[in-house]
């Protein structure tokens, strides 16, 4: 196919919808249908006539065809009554098998016919169609502008847009969709933010003694920061807004002053927090030391009272005196080494 052909059916194709080829196809399909549905109705008639209308007398099929080319078909043989035979002695059922076999192989011969007559013909057809009928002269082709090309400048102007520069200008709107989303959350958090800020730094609303001893938990509040004390200069209701910008400068001044001194002293104490933890660790060893001691001297006291037994044995008289019997220094002295 030459490069005209290809531009012709290039434009037509654009123009049709699809390409002229298939329309032939179809056209042809079409055909071929009706030539099915013929021979599918020619073989259903053949079928619902009787075999002797056909000739199939109870000859030979060999005899059949001879008759069929020209010889004349004699009279059909009369069956004799209640013998299920003709005068042949051929039964109804060969001579339906005999008619079936030959309307087969006809309707066969007949289908492979047209077929054959239908491809040779519409070969023609479609060569005719295609050189003469769906086509475009090379000469016109160019020429030619369809509807759809309307109010269209060709060729294009260097200046219009390609795929690659819409295909960028889509990513790029879709990244700037995706910014514009990402600033207004942003927004969202910053007003939340600064309302809770301004919410600190406004007064607290004023408070009954009633109201503040059952609730203890007054709300925070920063005002301070920005509020300046009445002087004898100022009034109630004079304040202004510079003024409350000075005095929370003021303040932030003073604060960020003080922080260096307030880093020393940290420094300076922090040595004696941590002796301060060793002498409390220190301390507690020792009176765990004492406790166990005590609790020594008391069980030793017990013993001994139980020992020495005897009147009057086990009544304390006072701290380290015991009533009772005398008790010598040596059973003394073994009691203490246990």
């Amino acid at each position: 196919m030459g490069e005209s052909n290809r531009q012709a059916d290039a434009l037509l194709t654009e123009h049709f919808r699809y390409t002229p080829l298939s329309l032939i196809d179809e056209i042809i399909n079409a055909v071929n249908t009706i030539i099915y549905r013929a021979i599918d109705a020619i073989e259903s008639g053949l079928f619902s006539i009787p075999p002797r209308n056909l000739g199939f007398d109870g000859r030979p099929i060999e005899a059949n065809k001879s008759s069929a080319i020209g010889r004349p078909i004699p009279s059909p043989a009369v069956a004799d009554e209640g013998s299920g035979q003709n005068v042949k002695g051929y039964t109804d059922e060969q001579v339906e098998e005999e008619k079936k076999e030959e309307i087969e192989n006809g309707v066969h011969a007949l289908e492979t016919l047209l077929e054959a007559t239908v491809d040779k013909t519409f070969d023609k057809f479609e060569i005719y169609t295609l050189r003469n009928i769906l086509t475009v002269p090379d000469e016109l082709a160019p020429w030619m502008r369809l509807s759809h090309y309307e109010n269209l400048t060709l060729p294009l102007p260097t200046t219009a847009p390609t795929p690659e520069s819409i295909h960028a200008l889509r990513s790029q709107l879709q990244e700037t969709k995706r910014l514009n989303r990402v600033l207004r959350f942003t927004e969202a958090q910053n007003a939340f933010l600064l309302a809770s800020l301004t919410s600190l730094l406004s007064p607290a609303p004023p408070t009954d003694n009633k109201s503040q001893t059952n609730n203890n938990s007054a709300p925070f509040s920063l005002a301070f920061l920005t509020s300046q004390p009445l002087t004898a200069s100022s009034s109630p209701g004079t304040t202004s807004a510079g003024s409350s910008s000075k005095s929370l400068t003021t303040h932030a001044q003073f604060a960020s002053s003080h922080l260096p001194a307030l880093r020393a002293l940290l420094a300076e104490l922090q040595p004696k927090l941590d002796l301060l933890r060793e002498t409390d660790g220190m301390t507690a060893g020792r009176m765990d030391w004492e406790s166990k001691r005590e609790e020594r001297r008391k069980y030793l006291d017990q013993r001994v009272r139980k020992i020495v037994g005897g009147e009057g044995a086990g009544k304390v008289v006072g701290e380290g005196e015991v009533s009772g019997a005398k008790v010598r220094a040596e059973e003394v002295g073994g009691l203490e080494n246990v």
